[in-house]
């Protein structure tokens, strides 16, 4: 009979049992998740069966890794994915998630710019943690994207971006997600980037402030290859500020349509 083994299809005798195949293919695993639930004893195994085996604290092979992912996102959809790069300039509330949900896709590769520090007030929506107070934004998230995935290479570039060294920061990327707080940094990215790399994609994001209806903030395209999330209107001010519910909402739209373009669901003239 044929089941499921940390995602990979194996073939089992029939009076095979959770213990046997444990003693069989991880002797060490201190923990057996049995059709998505946990197990202290032993079960015998039918046709169909799901089971994963887990030794606390082993970070799981890169192949192992890779097959689990594969499982859930389809092969076809994760072939494209894993050779992927893709650029983020900024990390703060919006790059930071985004970096972070296209971490746990495994993207290839992330080229990740940004030439500020992890204060404490960046802790309300920024994916860090109070012990990286002070270290450089792109080193703090590569280090915090190691702990979710160890396979994603992150390219981390600690400086301040110019309309100079913008399109050869980002010259190899598939595609570029503009994460900046100040419309002039928005504006300088596209005006500096878009006209050096016509047909790679920039995903931008405008009016994500506030605790406004997360069902304002939409996708809109401008021209062939500029694409905007957000509401357009609400930037941070006093009694509207940058709060985590709706930047990590803007974020992961971000971070899908980069997903979608990837796949090339994204026709023209689409969002």
């Amino acid at each position: 009979m044929w089941i499921l083994v940390n995602e990979d299809m194996i073939q089992v005798g029939k009076s095979s049992t959770l213990f046997s195949l444990r003693a069989e293919r991880k002797p060490d695993a201190d923990v057996i998740i049995f059709n998505g639930a946990q197990m202290h004893g032993d079960s015998p195994l039918t046709e169909g069966d799901r089971v994963v085996f887990i030794r606390r604290g082993e970070i799981p092979s890169r192949e192992e890794l890779q097959s689990m992912i594969y499982a859930r996102h389809t092969p076809g959809v994760h072939d494209k994915i894993e050779t992927a790069i893709v650029g983020i300039a900024g990390a703060g509330g919006l790059g930071s998630n985004v970096a972070v949900a296209l971490g746990r896709l495994g993207v290839g590769r992330l080229v990740i710019a940004d030439f500020d520090v992890v204060e404490p007030s960046n802790l309300n929506r920024q994916q860090y943690f109070v012990e990286q107070i002070g270290m450089p934004k792109v080193e703090a998230l590569k280090q915090t994207l190691a702990r979710i995935n160890p396979y994603v290479a992150v390219e981390p570039r600690n400086l301040r971006l110019t309309p100079q060294n913008a399109p050869r920061v980002f010259q190899s990327v598939n595609a570029l997600v503009e994460a900046f707080d100040r419309a002039e940094g928005k504006a300088m990215l596209v005006q500096s980037f878009a006209p050096a790399y016509p047909d790679t994609p920039v995903v931008m994001a405008s009016g994500v402030a506030g605790y406004w209806p997360g069902e304002d903030i939409r996708i809109r395209r401008l021209g062939k290859n500029i694409f905007v999330v957000g509401d357009m209107t609400n930037a941070a001010r006093p009694g509207s500020g940058l709060m985590s519910p709706r930047v990590g909402l803007a974020a992961h739209m971000q971070a899908n349509l980069v997903l979608r373009l990837l796949l090339g669901a994204v026709k023209e003239g689409e969002t």
